[in-house]
């Protein structure tokens, strides 16, 4: 039987009572398989004598002792048991808290395996958390010569309750069979599903503990990516879409070229549409992605289809509206606009033009996924900022029409190993280069003792006619906070830069308030601004050459990469200014320096990757990540890029699993599919 056939209740394990069943269900283990397929966090490694008084400071000792009295220490006359490293011959005294029992396991004389932290409190060397084993001749006793697993633990679980039940397990259950093709194991010097279960909780030492969790690594993520890819190969062939006319009409109105990688990417969009396409745009910040999806419209629209833009914020959607209008302006296409806040009579009159088919591109928020917006013929959905809706909000924007095809855009690059697994079942565009003319944004990492500089620099710029935009992370001084507020720092610039126009931007605005701001801001009406991070995405203001970020060490990197973003929209030559306070973290010196060392979101994104892990990364997009017991999306590249490859071999190959040589892939898929649809967003 395969290893989640094993579907046997862990109350079925010798003393697994209720109350351990309790626990492990909190930690979503019902049956034998869920169990068995609980990865060890970390190993404690009992192979290697470490002598006490030998052992570095936090490091635990692993050694021999022999017992030479025993006495109790304190009013209450806790045990505390002598001791002498048989190996260096140094003293020890055990602290038996609540361990009154071992005074008649631990005889005087005799000589015992011992595991544990030592400290030293004056002239005496103690332990108080230690594991002991009598020294049997010929016979190492359990838990000790070995790597001992170190599980996460729950409610009244303990290691010692897990290590047991898992030994149980593994003899209850017997053989389990083998769940990747031969061919693969001997190709990678893999483990089969057996030996490599067997080695993660039960190893020998650290290389063969390695060799286990990667070999079920790879297994995890081959199944993975063949659910996903399998997917993908089931959809319908792609077309082979002309360029419109509508299209060759924006273009040529354009005043500026399109970069090679626009170009490219227009073209492998226009060939997917019509097929129900499913398909990611990654570029930087400023890259031109919206334009390639207005030029992908007009090509449905001249197809008699109506086209959906959805992004997380009126903000947003209201310049996405904007910009639309300015570009198709001449080409008789029609627009509507609708978020939360659209009056009921005007919802009314919009949803019945759009249901008649007299809206081409209908541009809004969370409110184009209502029950009652209905299209005539909704053929593609562009999900701008992606990673900010979840799988169902998608589908229920897609499932307006019949087979829409699907474009999301996402300014914060993939990073290569979740393009590779959790975005397996999308085609990816990517846009590298930026429009030409673009300087590279100067970025200075500001310290208190150097604020007056960079308020000096930024005046500067207000004299050559330049604006700014001065972000926060805090609306006004309500609660306890030593960060700096809008409210408080609009009054201080203001008079930092007396006869300076300028406004306050924040999410408390109501949206027509915001949109005449931005709308005076662009114009240049106003020349800087003193917001929150409102700001973040969808503002492109050519005259805008200074970002000034403060507490930037409390900004994610690609907040700050997208607020950065905002400036060096045009030739000119910008700047962002990182504020941070005296001693900033660890991990927010390494954001601040990889955002002043590089203007690479791509590279960015793979940093923010490392230090976040992709829970943040890819948003509630899928869930699958969560799943992946063994592989690491930060540190298993190499393993990922092997599954890939292989999974796409057996694709093109096999797309069926029909070969002899891939039954092993059909049967465990059938009977006990690693992954549930479900579980990655199928």
């Amino acid at each position: 039987m395969f290893l989640r056939e094993h579907t046997q209740s862990v109350t079925a394990l010798a003393q697994v009572g209720k109350a351990i069943a309790a626990a492990y269900k909190a930690m979503d283990i019902q049956t034998m398989a869920d169990l068995l397929e609980l990865a060890p966090r970390s190993y404690e490694d009992r192979s290697v004598i470490v002598p006490i008084g030998q052992s570095q400071e936090g490091q635990m000792c692993n050694t021999f002792i022999q017992i030479l009295a025993q006495t109790t220490f304190s009013s209450k006359r806790i045990l505390k048991i002598i001791a002498i490293d048989t190996t260096s011959g140094k003293k020890v005294s055990l602290l038996c808290f609540n361990r009154d029992f071992l005074s008649k396991v631990l005889r005087v004389g005799s000589t015992y395996y011992f595991y544990g932290q030592v400290t030293q409190n004056g002239f005496e060397t103690q332990s108080s958390s230690f594991d002991v084993k009598p020294v049997i001749e010929g016979k190492t006793p359990e838990g000790f010569g070995h790597l001992e697993p170190i599980y996460p633990l729950s409610g009244i679980l303990t290691q010692r309750i897990i290590r047991r039940d898992m030994r149980n397990a593994f003899s209850q259950i017997g053989s389990i069979d083998n769940e990747v093709p031969g061919y693969l194991l001997y190709k990678h010097r893999y483990l089969d599903t057996s030996h490599a279960l067997k080695a993660l909780h039960f190893p020998l030492d650290q290389a063969q503990a390695n060799l286990a969790r990667r070999s079920l690594a790879y297994a995890e993520l081959l199944y993975m990516l063949l659910v996903l890819k399998r997917r993908t190969a089931r959809q319908a062939p792609a077309g082979r879409r002309e360029q419109s006319e509508l299209e060759r009409r924006l273009i040529k109105s354009l005043p500026f070229a399109l970069t090679v990688d626009q170009k490219k990417v227009i073209q492998e969009i226009r060939a997917d549409l019509g097929t129900g396409m499913n398909r990611l745009l990654q570029g930087d910040v400023g890259s031109g992605k919206t334009l390639v999806a207005w030029i992908t419209a007009l090509n449905v629209i001249e197809n008699k289809g109506q086209v959906a833009l959805m992004a997380p914020t009126e903000l947003l959607s209201r310049q996405h509206a904007q910009g639309a209008a300015k570009l198709m302006s001449l080409l008789g296409v029609k627009l509507a606009y609708l978020t939360g806040s659209v009056s009921q009579s005007q919802r009314k009159s919009l949803l019945a033009a759009l249901k008649d088919g007299q809206i081409d591109i209908l541009i809004g928020t969370h409110a184009l996924f209502s029950k009652d917006v209905e299209f005539k013929n909704l053929s593609l959905v562009i999900i701008d900022e992606q990673h900010r809706f979840g799988v169902s909000q998608r589908l229920a924007l897609q499932e307006k029409g019949s087979n829409a095809d699907l474009l999301m855009m996402t300014a914060t690059p993939i990073p290569r190993s979740l393009a590779m697994t959790m975005f397996a079942d999308l085609q990816i565009s990517t846009i590298h280069t930026m429009p030409e003319g673009r300087k590279p944004i100067v970025t200075y990492l500001v310290s208190e003792d150097h604020r007056s500089k960079m308020y000096d620099a930024v005046g500067v710029e207000f004299k050559r006619g330049h604006q700014a935009y001065f972000v926060y992370p805090r609306i006004d001084e309500e609660g306890q906070s030593e960060l700096r507020d809008v409210a408080s720092m609009h009054e201080f610039l203001q008079k930092q830069y007396p006869g300076v126009p300028s406004a306050l931007i924040h999410s408390r605005l109501p949206e027509d308030q915001k949109a005449q701001i931005l709308e005076d801001f662009t114009a240049g009406k106003l020349m800087y601004l003193v917001s929150t991070s409102v700001v973040e995405v969808g503002i492109d203001v050519a005259k805008a050459t200074c970002m000034i970020i403060e507490h930037a060490d409390r900004f994610g990197l690609a907040a700050l990469h997208q607020l950065r973003g905002r400036v060096g929209r045009s030739a000119l030559q910008s700047w962002c200014f990182l504020v941070f306070p005296p001693s900033p973290s660890e991990d927010a010196v390494k954001r601040l320096r990889c955002l002043r060392d590089s203007n690479d979101g791509f590279l960015i994104a793979e940093q923010d990757f490392m230090i976040r892990g992709p829970g943040d990364i890819i948003g509630s997009r899928q869930s699958g990540f969560e799943r992946l017991r063994y592989a690491s999306l930060v540190g298993d590249l190499d393993i990922i890029e092997e599954a890939q490859k292989d999974a796409d071999h057996i694709i093109s190959t096999d797309p069926g699993l029909l070969d002899a040589e891939n039954a092993i892939l059909r049967n465990v898929l059938t009977l006990a599919p690693p992954f549930k649809a479900e579980i990655l967003g199928t």
